[in-house]
């Protein structure tokens, strides 16, 4: 298995259709719920085991996912309210190094991330097609991306962390 992507990596070719990004909409609206059960009850040195040999700890995983969450939260609003808005990228690697990422408990994170999901899967589930045709420039990646397209990538981007977690569990016998 490949620690990095347990999942594999997020692939989509061709149209996205109402039924699928309803899916994936609903993936990000139980995404908060399914995290705080797989770190219920962990010690802080399960907390602050990496997921692989160089990766991040379980801790900074689920502060990454509140910074990563954000950030798309804002993209979206960007994308919704401009006309192709170039956003910012960030230095993901950087903030999950800050203080607050490597010593907080995770369950601060994961009571923003339960009201960010639920505000954010409110926007998800109210906009209108032509909205989700709506896009934003990527200046890392030079890519112009469409938020019908970017809710799969988030999507995914809960799925792959909490794979992190969850094999990293197995392997350890902590489940």
């Amino acid at each position: 298995m490949d620690f990095r992507y347990p999942i594999g990596t997020f692939e989509w070719q061709g149209e996205i259709t109402r039924e699928q990004r309803e899916q994936w909409i609903s993936d990000i609206a139980e995404l908060p719920a399914l995290l705080a059960t797989e770190i219920r009850g962990l010690s802080d040195e399960q907390l602050d085991t990496p997921y692989r040999e160089g990766g991040w700890t379980i801790r900074q995983v689920v502060h990454h996912l509140a910074d990563s969450h954000m950030n798309s939260f804002i993209r979206f609003k960007l994308a919704l309210t401009e006309d192709r808005p170039t956003i910012r990228p960030y230095y993901e690697d950087r903030w999950a190094e800050g203080a607050d990422a490597r010593l907080l408990h995770p369950e601060v994170s994961l009571r923003l991330l339960e009201s960010l999901h639920e505000r954010w899967v409110f926007l998800l589930r109210t906009i209108s097609d032509e909205d989700y045709a709506r896009d934003f420039y990527h200046p890392e990646s030079e890519a112009v991306v469409r938020l019908d397209y970017n809710v799969g990538v988030y999507s995914w981007h809960g799925w792959h962390h909490l794979a992190h977690i969850r094999t990293l569990k197995e392997r350890k016998g902590w489940t």
